[in-house]
């Protein structure tokens, strides 16, 4: 058991950016290991580093306080889906020596023009998501990957093709993966970040085109076990500019380090029973929940502490369904997977949209002390969240402070219910709840690229009846 929790550990954080080779940021990668299917897991990195653009002392290459960009990480191994922090995608195939997958990944590459007075003029240089395909084959000797993906967001509409090799060493708590890859860069991709247009020129700022880019990366993967669930992890790695880059007037650097500093938690594992508690008769179990609510004045933490006053900048409303699977039975603490999809009613601001958030939930039951029978649950949730719409509340804070919107953020929730069956002895409601949850889209103060660098967020307090089954 411990084993199978540490092998899954060291393959998800180490696996945090897997996939994703960015001009500005060093690939982090190892080697692929089998993991038992369904295991969900949390964490977080902060990436620092160097960037290629002239003058930029930011790893974000924009005009911000903090050197550090921070990464929330959302971990999911499953038999046919997986999500590796800043990558997710399907296994198309899997043996013990070949796999195959699907993957859409995360481009950090950015430029604002106000990151320095140099770049004042031109166009920003975006964040994109890039999907493709991976292939991996791995022995004794190692592993062999390659991985191409092709812009889909229409940004820089070119792709990337990725070949890497990796070697996995373990001594005791440790883990080192050196890595060495080569990587290609289509014309459209280096053009749109590193090419200067005619109506950007300038005397110190030439027009120019770059052809496609080759270059080497190498780095090392290393992490440490502090727990049979909690893996504590550092990445570094360093690349090489293509002189195809740097001959670009936009930059100044011929070498790019970067390093990832953070840890992952793994919670359980929602199709093994074996973590569940011994004697449990609580495998498969799973529930529903019914919501609806309205726009909250917030802040997220005001409302934890029962300040539930509507907003007063914007009248919506919501209604969802809430689907959950336990994932692990604890003494004192259960830990739920669950998948959140909710209608956000606008009320003519713009129009109605869907929301789509995916979390796990700690959940504790709370009982007097003369008595073993529930009274209350407290629950807790943490994950993230994707609107088709931005919800206009958000687009109205964020326009007085001057700040971005972005359709997908951090999520937090909290919920507070009691059980039908200390008011009726009916049994088709024994196992059903009725209480308050609280929503909360936040972009965590800023910190996070992947996040759109967005400070802020929305609230909303809904009231619900959730059942399990």
């Amino acid at each position: 058991m411990q084993r199978g929790f540490t092998r899954l550990s060291v393959c998800l954080s180490l696996s945090l950016i897997m996939g994703d080779a960015y001009a500005s940021l060093p690939d982090t990668r190892t080697s692929v290991i089998e993991v038992p299917a369904g295991t969900v897991g949390l964490g977080a990195a902060l990436r620092r580093g160097t960037s290629p653009y002239t003058g930029v002392d930011n790893i974000s290459g924009m005009d911000k306080d903090s050197k550090a960009d921070l990464i929330p990480l959302y971990l999911y191994e499953g038999k046919w889906l997986f999500a590796h922090g800043t990558s997710a995608g399907a296994h198309l195939f899997k043996s013990d020596w070949l796999s195959v997958d699907m993957l859409a990944k995360y481009r950090f590459n950015q430029l604002e023009s106000d990151a320095t007075s140099y770049f004042n003029g031109i166009n920003d240089r975006d964040q994109t998501v890039d999907m493709g395909f991976s292939a991996t084959v791995s022995g004794d000797w190692g592993s062999l990957s390659t991985t191409w993906a092709n812009d889909i967001l229409g940004v820089h509409n070119g792709y990337e093709w990725d070949f890497t090799y990796a070697y996995g060493m373990e001594i005791g708590r440790w883990s080192f993966t050196p890595f060495f890859s080569y990587v290609y860069q289509d014309s459209d991709l280096t053009d749109y970040y590193y090419g200067v247009d005619a109506e950007e020129a300038r005397a110190d700022r030439p027009v120019y085109k770059p052809d496609s880019a080759a270059f080497w990366r190498a780095g090392v993967n290393t992490s440490y076990r502090a727990t049979s669930r909690l893996l504590l992890f550092t990445n570094v790695a360093s690349q090489h500019v293509d002189s195809e880059i740097y001959n670009s007037p936009l930059v100044d650097e011929s070498q790019l380090v970067s390093a990832s500093f953070g840890f992952a938690y793994l919670f359980g594992n929602a199709l093994d029973d074996s973590t569940k508690q011994s004697g449990s008769e609580r495998a498969g179990e799973w529930s529903w929940r019914l919501n609806a609510g309205y726009q909250a004045e917030g802040p997220f933490t005001r409302t934890m502490t029962g300040r539930l006053k509507r907003s007063e900048d914007v009248h919506a409303y919501m209604a969802g369904l809430t689907l959950g699977k336990l994932i692990s039975d604890g003494k004192y603490v259960d830990y739920w997977g669950r998948l959140s999809l909710n209608r956000r009613f606008e009320n003519g601001y713009q129009d109605d949209f869907g929301e789509y958030n995916a979390y796990v939930m700690a959940m504790t039951p709370a009982n007097p002390p003369w008595s073993s029978k529930e009274w209350f649950r407290l629950g807790i949730g943490f994950g993230f969240s994707y609107a088709a719409k931005v919800p206009y509340v958000e687009q109205v804070k964020q326009a007085e402070r001057e700040r971005n919107t972005s359709h997908f953020l951090n999520y937090l929730e909290g919920q507070i219910d009691v059980p039908l069956r200390l008011m009726t002895e009916n049994k088709a409601v024994r196992n059903c709840y009725v209480g308050i949850s609280l929503l909360h889209r936040s972009g965590i103060f800023a910190k996070s690229d992947i996040l759109g660098s967005v400070s802020g967020g929305s609230d909303m307090v809904s009231g619900h009846i959730e059942c399990k089954r």
